[in-house]
């Protein structure tokens, strides 16, 4: 039978205290113990059930992050205060001094930052690569690489990891496959395909109201156990502990994940045939032109289509903000970073979300100062969207 991850996550029944649909939320930063024993058994991680201290855990965090392992296939999950939070509690944990990471060269500035400048603090080295050329790969391993760390779409260029590849690779050397999840969730199940553990900024389409920042990690149990070790647990002691109210809006949210990814998925293949047609250099999984089109289409659940993220290339930096300017003054998206929101959403990624990569990284990866990047959105009729929109681009002179 398929692997049905909506199925996974609407089988799940969270009833409140009281008998609501919607499991109660525990606004409490710490719990009360009949005895002084339980507490210092659940100190040691010997006392399931019982809750401590909410850096640790709470009943709305694992609510949340259980209904995330469903999603993603994963024995449990761990939820953070951030993606961020959960890439570096990770990489962190897996990692020690003198250790080596092999990454994706086209990945989040962010992750990028961290890996490129902070890690090498604690003599932590990365290698950055064509992560869509296996050999390559391969060829980076040492003896001292722990981890291979990828994102299954890639933030902004849209490459596609080959996960079954990657997962071959990872098991040959004794290494930990780490797959950021978060351009395309349900779209693409990394832990199915053999990643060992799954991450997602849920601030993006997970959550989809831009209204909350929050990660994610999802993977095997005792992984998630040494996560949250109180002695050296990095999502523990580094402190990156989610909200319970941010846990709530989020799961609830989560149950109309979807229907949400199967719309914007819909309406991204549709401008992304428009705009390929109308001779714009486009980039989009779902286009046959994309050279991981195949690829995509072997390792992703159909019903969900392929997401809801393309690039435009028009040319140059001034061009680019000229039309996000004037597409957001006929209110066609926002001029803003983050994604997954029901209103599309564009920026510059070389100026804005890429910009901790360095303009010669950028251009070797062939990362332009004329691409935008859209989040589509959920629009309802894409058809008069696609219309302004290219009006938009005539009137610049871009089409």
């Amino acid at each position: 039978m398929a692997f049905k991850p909506a199925n996974n996550i609407q089988d799940l029944q969270y009833f409140g205290e009281f008998g609501g649909v919607n499991p109660s939320i525990s606004d409490s930063s710490t719990y009360t113990f009949l005895s002084a024993k339980t507490m210092f058994d659940t100190f040691e991680g010997n006392a399931d059930g019982c809750y401590l201290y909410s850096r640790h855990s709470s009943p709305s965090n694992l609510y949340l992050g259980e209904a995330l392992a469903a999603m993603e296939d994963t024995e449990t999950a761990n939820v953070t205060a951030s993606g961020m939070g959960a890439i570096t509690a990770v990489l962190m944990q897996l990692c020690n001094a003198g250790d080596h990471i092999i990454s994706s060269r086209t990945i989040y500035g962010g992750t990028y930052a961290f890996l490129k400048n902070f890690t090498p603090k604690f003599n932590i080295e990365t290698s950055f690569v064509d992560i869509t050329k296996l050999e390559t790969v391969e060829a980076a391993i040492t003896p001292n690489t722990k981890i291979l760390y990828c994102e299954s779409v890639s933030n902004p260029l849209l490459e596609i990891a080959g996960i079954k590849g990657l997962a071959k690779i990872a098991k040959k050397y004794h290494l930990k496959l780490v797959v950021d999840n978060t351009f395309s969730p349900l779209s693409i199940s990394p832990a199915t395909l053999g990643a060992d553990v799954v991450i997602h900024s849920l601030t993006k389409f997970i959550n989809g109201s831009s209204d909350t920042v929050g990660g994610v990690v999802c993977g095997t149990q005792a992984f998630i156990n040494d996560l949250r070790n109180v002695n050296d647990g990095a999502a523990m002691l580094l402190g990156s502990t989610m909200d319970s109210l941010r846990a709530a809006s989020i799961l609830k949210n989560l149950r109309t994940l979807h229907i949400r990814m199967q719309q914007h998925s819909k309406n991204a293949l549709y401008l992304a045939e428009k705009f390929e047609a109308d001779g714009l250099k486009t980039v989009y999984p779902g286009l046959k032109s994309h050279p991981s089109h195949e690829l995509y289409k072997s390792m992703m659940n159909p019903q969900y289509g392929f997401g809801g993220m393309l690039t435009i290339d028009v040319g140059n930096i001034d061009k680019a903000n000229e039309l996000m300017e004037l597409m957001q003054h006929k209110n066609l998206g926002y001029l803003a970073v983050s994604l997954g929101f029901y209103k599309t959403l564009f920026s510059a990624p070389g100026t804005s979300t890429s910009s901790e990569i360095p303009e010669k990284e950028q251009k070797a990866m062939g990362l332009t100062d004329g691409l935008i990047r859209f989040s589509i959105g959920l629009d309802a009729d894409i058809e008069r969207t696609y219309d302004l929109m290219k009006a938009c681009m005539t009137s610049l002179h871009i089409i």
